[in-house]
């Protein structure tokens, strides 16, 4: 098991990114993967692909995929907002 280690405010280890790092970063990411979805919507033609023998709009596959990331993204802002305020509480009690 990785033993957690509390690192200094402002020295995060290589890889990690602290929560108002990624606060600040959070409306810009959606905001890109906005403009990448509207891009994919206008720049694809309206082609159908069988997916399970029914037709498919062609350009609703990558919107899927960008809606995936953009989930991804909004539970992973979410998940640290509960880990901080977490570790805030047991600060607290400490």
């Amino acid at each position: 098991m990785r033993q957690a280690t509390a690192t200094p405010p402002g020295r995060e280890q290589k890889g990690e990114r602290s929560g108002r790092d990624l606060e600040k970063r959070y409306p810009l990411a959606l905001a890109m993967y906005a403009v990448l979805a509207v891009a994919v919507w206008f720049t694809m033609d309206g082609g159908k692909v069988m997916v399970f023998g029914r037709p498919v709009e062609m350009r609703l596959v990558p919107l899927i995929i960008i809606g995936g990331l953009a989930l991804r993204t909004v539970l992973a802002v979410q998940a640290d907002k509960i880990r901080r305020r977490a570790e805030g509480e047991q600060q607290d009690r400490s």
